[in-house]
This record gives C-alpha cells, structure tokens and sequence, in this order.
C-alpha cells in the first residue's frame, strides 16, 4: 500500500479530530490541509516504526500546536457549536488526551505517543480534561457496587471531577429504589453484586421509564457482552485506572449532550 492510500483511510478520522479539536470543520480542515501538505513534500516525515495513524496524527499534533491557520486565529477560534464550546475551555494539552482517548478510541499508549509524553502524564491529562468537562456538564451520580472499597474510590473520584453522588447501591432492588426517587444523570455499575443479582438487570429494569447514560465498570466483561444490554452503554474492566473512568465518565455525558441538541434541532 502506498503512502497516499495508507493517509487516505486515515483521513475521515484525522477530519473528526481536528474538528473537534479546533472547535469547527473549516477550522480542523485547513489543519488537516497543512498536515497533508507536509506528507507530500516529504512522505518521510511520517515517523518510520509507528503505525500510520498514529504517525499522522502525531504530525498533526506538531502543526497544531505550532502552527495559526485561518486568517490568524489560532487553535480553539471559530467555534461554531454549543458543545465544541465546552471543550474550547479546556487547555490545549488535556483536550488533546481526552479527544484522542474518548473521540478516538486510542489506547493510552499511543496516545501518549501522539502527544509525546509518558502513559502517567498522559492519565494527569485525561484526569484534568475530565475535571474541566465535569464543569460544564455536572450531573447526578449513581454507583451500583457491593465492594465497599471498590465503591469510596468510585465516590471520590466522581466528586472530584465535581459531580454529586445520589447514592450507592450494593444490590438490584437497592439500586432501582435509588433510581426512582432521585433520577440520575449518569450511572455507574457493576454486573455482579453481593445478593448474587445483577446490576446490568438493575439498569435495564430503570432504562424502561428513563433514559441516562450507563457505565458498567466489571471483572466479568464477557456476562456484559453475552447479555441483554442497553445501547449505547460503555465498559470499563476492573481493575482500572481512575484515569480510564474520567475519561470515559466525561466522554459519556459530554456525547449524549451532543446527541441531545442534534434531536432538538431535528425535531
């Protein structure tokens, strides 16, 4: 495969970045422009030993972070939309590693190769976007989890980022007694609780009369993947980094905000 075919299946991705990096398409587009210019007037400057992709996009980093396009204005200018908005408030560096992890979907280890940092600085990153994030898009937490450790981590990490907890929920008929008197913005579940019940029921029971945004944080992903699950929903494996559910936390309620305007705009 040639150069130009192996940056050309990139390209779609490399746009959506850049878009909501810079807060517009004209804006990420005439990045991706002086990207593609610097490829083909030297095609090695695509890093050798790195995977296309991530080579391109660690040239894309290099250009947008150093360089002011579109009339002068520089990364960030041209914001077009209300959500773009909120990210156009978090720093350079933390909006990158949250938009590489959660748009994305790079692993920790190549983002971190794109930004050209370690994988711990690249976390601190994440960590921060997520803080910034929560405060545009604050909201009602609730956390299914019968391990008690498992569950303080869990409650601090949230209120950290600046979100409320409602409540914790150990077992099914706890957490949907939770969920009817105090509706939540988002939630967090395990899928094996301590009465032996489920809390991926629990959720599919609760998404019958309302719709929020679900993350199941589980030692067993297989019973999520082979069972009746709600979509979209989102699956983090334990253990995990708190890094990994900030970025995940924020990601989730900051594209079902989105998806939210797009309806009230159809509609």
């Amino acid at each position: 495969m040639s150069t130009s075919q192996a940056v050309a299946q990139h390209l779609p991705y490399l746009r959506r970045y850049a878009r909501a990096l810079s807060g517009s398409q004209a804006s990420g587009d005439a990045y991706v422009a002086a990207t593609l210019e610097a490829v083909i007037e030297d095609p090695k400057v695509l890093e050798s030993g790195a995977s296309t992709r991530i080579a391109l996009y660690k040239l894309f980093t290099k250009i947008w972070n150093s360089v002011g396009l579109n009339g002068g204005k520089g990364p960030g200018g041209n914001i077009d939309q209300p959500v773009e908005r909120h990210l156009a408030q978090i720093p350079p560096k933390p909006r990158q590693a949250f938009l590489l992890i959660a748009l994305e979907g790079l692993s920790e280890d190549d983002a971190a190769k794109v930004l050209d940092v370690d994988v711990p600085t690249l976390r601190d990153l994440v960590e921060e976007s997520g803080r910034e994030l929560a405060a545009e898009i604050a909201t009602d937490v609730l956390i299914i989890e019968d391990e008690t450790f498992i569950a303080l981590d869990l409650e601090g990490l949230v209120e950290s980022l600046g979100h409320k907890v409602l409540g914790v929920a150990r077992t099914h008929s706890e957490a949907v007694a939770l969920a009817k008197n105090k509706r939540p913005g988002i939630i967090l579940a395990d899928i094996q609780l301590a009465d032996g019940s489920s809390g991926l029921d629990a959720v599919n029971e609760m998404l019958k009369t309302f719709e929020v945004p679900v993350i199941f944080i589980t030692a067993y992903p297989e019973r999520f993947l082979t069972g009746e699950r709600p979509e979209p929903a989102f699956l983090i494996a334990k253990p995990f980094q708190p890094a990994t559910v900030s970025a995940v936390l924020s990601q989730a309620l900051f594209f079902e905000r989105n998806a939210r305007r797009r309806e009230r705009k159809a509609s």
